[in-house]
């Protein structure tokens, strides 16, 4: 007669076995550090949100304020083209009355020249400002320097960015605003997909639950945590916008 062998089940150590009451506080306490996230989690999202739509905000109203400032310095654009014409017109005549006070004295008129030269102090009282008449006395020092050179005081760079000096100021500070409210366009993107994520670990801790086995739940808590830190630290790096506290 054969012997037959009767294999002895092996004892598990008890220190391996898990007690009901252990399985009951692990699974307690992954649920615990679950609802502490989604807490921390909305918190999160409500603040991207926020932030976010004052970035958009301040947006808008940097936009709408460059826009002003484009439309006004368009007009002082204009204005200052005006002037600029307006004030070669009025060097022409200064010009003309010139050439009649030579000619007159050619012809011995004095009367005519006294006439002349009071119509010539009429019209620089009247129409020349300070910048316009150094223009011109700067273009007659250098007619004497050059000899037959023609020389217009509207070649003086200095006389010249006075027109559009104004316009060209406000160009400049609107364009700033304007690229301003385009750094606030971006960075209220940055917080939008902030939320989007942060919406997403909510999601993935909402759903843990569901799941009965304990990798795969220790699995989805894991990359909501991981998804949650890198979002948080990606938003740390974001600019805050102006007026975030008023």
């Amino acid at each position: 007669m054969s012997e037959q062998i009767v294999e002895v089940p092996k004892k598990i150590p008890e220190q391996l076995m898990e007690t009901p009451k252990k399985k009951k506080k692990r699974i307690f306490t992954l649920e615990l550090f679950i609802v502490i996230m989604l807490g921390i989690t909305a918190v999160c999202t409500a603040w991207a949100s926020w932030v976010g739509s004052v970035h958009a905000s301040n947006q808008n109203e940097k936009f709408t304020i460059s826009n002003n400032i484009f439309s006004e310095a368009n007009a002082l654009f204009n204005k200052g083209g005006q002037e600029q014409i307006t004030d070669i017109i009025i060097y022409n005549d200064l010009n003309s009355i010139n050439v009649d006070i030579n000619l007159a004295k050619l012809r011995g008129d004095t009367v005519l020249v006294e006439h002349l030269e009071w119509k010539r102090e009429l019209l620089i009282d009247l129409y020349i400002n300070d910048e316009f008449y150094d223009a011109i006395l700067w273009a007659h020092a250098e007619f004497d320097k050059q000899g037959d050179y023609y020389v217009s005081p509207f070649q003086n760079e200095t006389f010249q960015d006075e027109y559009l000096k104004s316009a060209n100021e406000l160009f400049v500070e609107g364009e700033d605003l304007l690229n301003a409210g385009r750094q606030d366009g971006s960075h209220s993107r940055s917080f939008g997909l902030a939320t989007v994520i942060y919406a997403v670990v909510l999601f993935l801790l909402g759903v843990d639950n569901s799941f009965k086995t304990w990798r795969y739940r220790i699995i989805i808590f894991v990359v909501a945590c991981t998804a949650f830190l890198f979002t948080t630290i990606y938003m740390s790096t974001i600019p805050r916008p102006e007026g975030l506290f008023g």
